[in-house]
């Protein structure tokens, strides 16, 4: 039988609600306003969020001027101490690459291209062959040349390299110990001592792999596996930086056909360099861009078949196509609108589309699911604006915690982190304006189809009878139209009905809940002790994508040069009484307590200060007046000329000046924190104010605010989320099962983040700030569901509530999965990590919300005042749904 009109006067008549005094009420009566006003003029709401879309996007033409991947920027933290201790090493102890050049006082890791050689055999590469094949390897590395300054000019790079008494520095000293003949190799072995060669010349990172001979000779080498080759260039001016870039570029352009061509047969050799990070990391991006087009086409295929109706008439298939462009829009105006304000866009960013498509369609769900209430004998007019007074508190919550928790994680001191919430929160306000602007147009557009009883595909009329004579298959393509006769609405969706049926009712006997508890607990045990597992910070290795040449050489390096870390500088930072024999007692003292350290080998050291102690003992020197200790400097510059550099004079007084220690089993990122953390205390507790600075310091001060960070963020937005869902879903036990589902399922993720070897570091906190947003999505709603059922027991509420809510949070975890999964593809860590805690993120929010919540509220569950009853706005049915109690 065909849906009989019934003449409705007016645009959109605003559904009778009672008059409760709270916001989520306000809300129901503006947005049924705003949908009888889509639903009575469509094609403004259609067209102007599409001309939007167009201006906004223009603002990809800023795209290359807005990209900022450098990682220094990206990934440690903003106005981290490292970067001020290098902003002063700079002003009191500037670099000359081109006069004085050495490795252990750069400020930066500086320009250089790095080789390590490996014995082939994995026996010893202190051979007369190995060294040949080096020898032949340096010539090719020193040869390579690029365009010079003059036409048809090449520099190569003795014109480019770092120089130490006018020389150009050797990229190893054993290389220059046997001055090109491989056969002095077995005459300079016997001399060859470790860590520590010619009395000054530190071997620790020029040679792995070391066996070192017993006895007597504890320190001469027997053997060695590895060897390392480092190639600095000049960095001092503008013109040198760009040159040396080149070199490097070029150097990276053809060093595998020099290896190939060499023909190796002694040596294996892994090469990086020192923009070898950054352009691995920028390359990431090029090669996830085609995963996008995957997604688009797995969300519209999901939405499709999800929204799929054996009825001709009342299928949703092009509103499902129409959500996921929807979203796509979003995505288009959003990071137009932000490009256009000058924000930059970096790596992490890139993460974001997948994100908003997956999670832009929930929203689309929850409209069709209110529609398919409505009675189809309505005008279009009166069901659009049922279908947005059902749907309002719904979209609301979960758009507005969403948003929060992102804007919210803007406070974060990681400038990945803050480009991230700021686009992908600002999508999110899009996806918003569009569901109910574009999005609601199109289901209009689609209901008037339906009202003229239409075919979803030729949009001709159909019969809305079974034709007896006619095929099945006719009666499945050519007629259609149908409802419930007893509600009058659309039929219901298998889903539901097997969760009415089937699902809830097994959900609620006695031996599942037990079974469900037990879960519960090996679920919180097992998250629980994951979190006391966890590692953090950002191996810079995994900036690089998993089949990077990068990975070979850091593999090595932590395999034969391990065991000597960074050389550390220790900056006395004010002007002090150096001829002080007690101030002098006191820096003693305090270089003491930093050797006494268990990651500090003390006979590394090196102190300008004791040295020239020595000297003036030795040759009866006065230092115990200003002016004698002043003027004897002089002497000790004679003999030791490097110590010039480490003492900085301003006015006939000493400004500043350094120390140098060295580090040992500086292996783990454990034991980077915790060596920042004890340096810096013990130089804070000494008596003259000292400073610890290396230029990896700048990433280790990732450890320091890593975990206050997302503390921070967790807190602030979890206390943000209770205010929301407060404001929209008036009722002080729904908020309390909120705060158990946040704190439980970030439990979770933190927890299961270990068992799948992901540390907490920028990008996973980008994930738990997500948490916050999609726990209340999954959890607010059934809770609210719970208290505010009719019905009499507390199985039958529980029931009734998953009868409610279960197949859209379904098709929003299923749509956000789809929305990442690709990503699980990818060859980089940080869209994998992205891809596994989203779906960590997911897959627990959603049981929660089908599992653990509503059997929780059996045993808990306590019936909600009359005043948080559910709102009836439809005409018809006993059994109508509130739709604004669904969630993602």
């Amino acid at each position: 039988m065909g849906p009989e009109q019934e003449p409705e006067p007016g645009p959109g008549p605003e559904p009778t609600i009672p008059p409760h005094d709270n916001f989520a009420q306000f809300l129901r009566r503006r947005f049924g306003r705003l949908g009888g006003l889509v639903g009575a003029h469509p094609w403004p709401f259609l067209l102007l969020p599409l001309l939007l879309s167009g201006g906004l996007g223009a603002g990809f033409f800023f795209l290359p001027q807005r990209q900022a991947n450098d990682i220094e920027g990206q990934f440690t933290p903003l106005g981290g101490p490292a970067k001020s201790e290098r902003r002063f090493a700079r002003e009191h102890f500037p670099t000359r690459d081109s006069e004085r050049f050495s490795g252990q006082r750069l400020l930066t890791e500086g320009a250089f291209a790095s080789l390590i050689a490996v014995s082939a055999s994995g026996d010893n590469i202190l051979t007369a062959g190995a060294f040949a094949e080096l020898l032949r390897l340096d010539r090719a590395v020193q040869s390579l040349a690029v365009p010079g300054g003059d036409p048809g000019a090449q520099l190569s790079y003795p014109d480019l390299c770092v120089r130490n008494n006018g020389s150009c520095s050797s990229p190893n000293p054993l290389l220059a110990a046997v001055q090109g003949e491989p056969a002095r190799l077995e005459t300079l072995l016997p001399q060859l001592t470790y860590p520590v060669f010619q009395s000054s010349l530190f071997m620790g990172t020029f040679l792995g792999g070391v066996q070192l001979a017993r006895g007597a000779g504890a320190s001469r080498v027997q053997a060695a596996k590895a060897l390392r080759l480092v190639y600095y260039l000049r960095e001092d001016e503008a013109a040198d930086r760009e040159r040396s870039l080149l070199w490097l570029e070029n150097f990276l352009k053809r060093i595998p056909a020099e290896l190939e061509a060499l023909s190796l047969a002694s040596v294996q050799v892994a090469y990086f360099t020192s923009i070898s990070r950054q352009e691995e990391f920028e390359r990431n991006a090029k090669k996830v861009i085609p995963l996008f087009s995957i997604t688009y086409f797995l969300t519209i295929t999901f939405s499709i078949i999800s929204c799929l109706r054996v009825d001709c008439v009342r299928n949703k298939a092009w509103v499902a196509a129409f959500g996921v462009l929807s979203s796509g829009l979003a995505v288009l105006s959003s990071f137009g609108l932000l490009l256009f304000c000058g924000v930059p866009f970096d790596m992490t960013v890139a993460n974001a589309p997948f994100l908003i498509l997956g999670v832009g369609v929930d929203d689309m769900f929850i409209m069709i699911s209110s529609w398919q209430q409505t009675n189809p004998k309505n005008k279009v007019e009166k069901r659009m604006a049922e279908t947005y007074a059902e749907a309002a508190v719904s979209i609301t919550i979960t758009t507005l915690t969403d948003v929060l928790a992102f804007y919210i994680g803007i406070m974060t001191s990681f400038q990945s982190v803050k480009s991230f919430c700021l686009y992908t929160g600002t999508a999110f306000i899009f996806c918003y304006l569009y569901n109910i602007t574009f999005l609601g147009a199109v289901l209009a557009l689609n209901g008037k189809r339906e009202e003229g009883n239409r075919h979803w595909l030729i949009c001709t009329k159909v019969k809305d009878v079974v034709q007896p004579h006619r095929s099945c298959l006719y009666n499945m393509c050519c007629v259609g139209g149908f409802s419930d006769k007893s509600s009058g609405g659309e039929s219901e969706h298998p889903m539901n009905k097997f969760i009415r049926k089937y699902y809830g009712p097994f959900l609620t006997k006695i031996w599942t809940k037990v079974f469900v508890v037990l879960l519960y607990g090996g679920f919180l045990a097992g998250s629980i002790y994951g979190c006391t597992q966890m590692k953090e910070g950002i191996d810079l290795r995994n900036l690089a994508s998993d089949n990077s040449y990068v990975i070979r050489y850091y593999d090595w390096e932590d395999e034969y040069f391990s065991e000597y870390g960074a050389r550390i500088m220790v900056t006395i930072t004010e002007n002090v009484l150096y001829w002080n024999l007690s101030i002098r007692n006191d820096i003693e003292n305090c270089m003491e307590s930093l050797e006494n350290n268990s990651y500090v080998e003390k006979s590394l050291s090196e102190s300008w200060l004791r040295m020239y102690e020595n000297v003036a003992r030795i040759g009866s020197l006065n230092t115990d007046t200003k002016a004698s200790f002043m003027g004897n400097l002089s002497e000790l510059y004679k003999l030791f000329p490097e110590f010039e550099w480490d003492i900085d004079i301003r006015y006939k007084e000493i400004a500043a000046s350094r120390f140098f220690i060295q580090t040992v089993n500086v292996t783990t990122a454990v034991d980077e924190k915790n060596l920042l953390n004890q340096l810096r205390d013990l130089a804070k507790d000494c008596k003259i104010p000292l400073m610890v600075y290396h230029p990896a310091f700048i990433y280790y001060d990732q450890y320091t605010v890593i975990v206050p960070n997302t503390i921070q963020n967790v807190g602030i937005a979890t206390g943000v989320m209770l205010c929301v869902s407060l404001l929209l879903i008036p009722n002080l036990f729904c908020s309390l099962w909120v705060t158990f589902a946040i704190a439980s399922v970030i439990i979770g993720v933190a927890g299961f983040m270990t068992y799948w070897d992901v540390n907490l570091d920028s990008i996973s906190m980008i994930n738990l700030v997500i948490c916050i947003g999609f726990s209340v999505d999954f959890s607010a709603h059934i809770s609210y569901a719970f208290v505010s059922s009719e019905k009499s027991t507390v199985n039958e509420r529980a029931v009734d509530a998953l009868y409610l809510l279960g197949y859209p949070v379904i098709q929003g975890a299923i749509s956000t999965i789809l929305g990442v999964i690709v990503l699980s593809a990818a060859q980089a860590y940080i869209f994998r990590t992205f891809f596994k805690i989203m779906f960590l993120v997911i897959l627990f929010g959603a049981v929660h919300g089908l599992v653990f919540i509503p059997v929780f509220l059996t045993f808990f569950g306590i019936r909600g005042r009359s005043s948080n009853k559910r709102v009836n706005i439809k005409t018809t049915g006993k059994n109508s749904s509130n739709v604004s109690n669904t969630s993602r």
